[in-house]
């Protein structure tokens, strides 16, 4: 697939290593020659210099034949026009958008980004994104990592193991038989540095992190298992008042019912502005690295601390000061994952990182095939995929111990209308059948071609 993507920031960069790793045809529009050197040097990708508004750039940037472009510049502005000219002067089929100003996203201007107006097939903002990846951890106490496929029927969820978990020790082909009632399916271990696609024969270890599918109404038994039975959060303090604690806020008051919710902003005006946008947040003026300011935010009292400025070493030690003032559970945001490891040693519980986030958006745009969403596993090296099967897929009516998958891959769950099967060794996926799986990086391919619609459909 030939794919431009504009910004060699750290979002373009992130993006054009997923994109280019699976041997995609990438090129980098930036204009400065520092990001696009470093880019270029690193990954296997063509990079232009230069504006990426600019119909010239954008033409030697090979925009006549690009099936996608994808334009995460600092400026909306920028990210606006260049889907405008790859629209009306190239006819890129598919042209995505980063946009923060939320000026641009407010309901009673919908109209704006449309073929007629401006014509952007998929609007990202990062900011709404984070917010509510943070909402969902929160609707799993105890999870690091959650996220929900195939209308909320399926969740993918990522704990961690410690002493307390009665499953450890315990190879993953025995599970069934100990806890019959325990209906997950593990898909990913991650131990220190490697990263785990189990068989039958692995078995967990104390301090993994473990990624396992499930269905949405038994998430209480799947947690207990792991032993985690952490109670929901009702007090939460989050530190950062910008656009992603601002969402938050509202994510929070929206879906959350009896919740309690205090906002810590340093600048006062932005606090000012935040506490008139939601309605029953306490918004404190205050630098969230002040143990006085934290007392009155009353992070003691609170089942989770969250750390949302744009900092990510004031957001590690935010997170640091709420567990040493015995707050249960902490969740940090982090641009950089070079911190990842040293976060989850210093005992931060779950980490946000918005780079991920929006490359797993981009990502179910670029899939082919009955693809109909994606969701990345830590620094891409799996993805989480929910497909439909079509009448010519060579998975149908077999069992799924006797389906020939490509390696890497494992089925965590099949969706049949409202029904989760979970992937055991006799399921059997059936025409239309929704299918959760988990892929290593090298397979994704291969997935999309078992998904993919053949000439005998029609």
């Amino acid at each position: 697939m030939k794919i431009i993507i504009c910004g060699a920031g750290q979002v373009g960069s992130n993006i054009a290593s997923y994109l280019a790793a699976e041997n995609n045809n990438v090129t980098v529009i930036d204009h400065k020659a520092d990001l696009t050197q470093r880019l270029s040097d690193r990954l296997d990708v063509r990079t232009v210099i230069g504006h990426a508004s600019n119909p010239t750039i954008l033409e030697q940037a090979g925009a006549e034949d690009a099936e996608m472009l994808v334009a995460v510049t600092q400026s909306d502005e920028v990210n606006m026009v260049a889907c405008q000219v790859a629209h009306s002067l190239f006819s890129v089929p598919t042209k995505v958008a980063r946009i923060r100003n939320q000026a641009y996203l407010e309901s009673r201007f919908s109209d704006l980004f449309t073929r007629d107006n401006l014509p952007i097939d998929v609007v990202i903002s990062p900011e709404i994104e984070v917010a509510r990846a943070i909402r969902r951890r929160l609707d799993v106490p105890g999870a690091f990592d959650m996220f929900s496929v195939a209308d909320d029927l399926v969740r993918v969820v990522g704990v961690i193991c410690t002493d307390r978990c009665p499953i450890i020790h315990t190879p993953l082909r025995q599970l069934t038989g100990l806890f019959p009632d325990l209906n997950i399916e593990i898909v990913a271990i991650i131990r220190g540095e490697r990263k785990i696609i189990p068989d039958s024969n692995d078995r967990m270890l104390p301090g993994d992190e473990v990624y396992f599918v499930a269905d949405s109404r038994h998430m209480q038994r799947a947690m207990s298992a792991f032993g985690h039975e952490e109670p929901a959060a009702r007090r939460i303090v989050v530190v950062g008042g910008g656009n992603v604690g601002l969402f938050l806020g509202r994510e929070l008051e929206a879906n959350i019912s009896g919740v309690s919710v205090r906002i810590v902003e340093s600048n006062k005006q932005r606090a000012e502005f935040v506490a008139g946008q939601l309605d029953k947040a306490i918004v404190l003026n205050g630098d969230g690295l002040d143990e006085e300011i934290l007392r009155e935010a009353n992070v003691a009292g609170a089942e989770t601390t969250v750390a949302v400025t744009n900092d990510d070493q004031v957001n590690i030690l935010v997170s640091l000061l709420a567990k040493r003032s015995n707050c249960p559970h902490a969740i940090t945001l982090l641009n950089k994952t070079d911190y990842t490891a040293l976060v989850s040693a210093l005992g931060i519980d779950a980490v946000v990182n918005p780079r991920s986030i929006t490359a797993s958006t981009v990502l179910q745009h670029v899939r082919r095939g009955r693809i109909k969403s994606v969701h990345s596993l830590r620094d891409g090296f799996a993805e989480i995929i929910e497909a439909e099967a079509l009448e010519t897929s060579s998975l149908l009516n077999v069992p799924l111990k006797d389906v020939r998958l490509p390696n890497g891959v494992l089925i965590g769950a099949i969706v049949r209308g409202d029904e989760v099967i979970i992937g055991r060794p006799n399921a059997v996926i059936k025409p239309h059948d929704r299918v959760i799986l988990l892929s290593a990086a090298q397979s994704v391919r291969k997935i999309e071609k078992l998904f993919a619609v053949r000439l005998e459909f029609f």
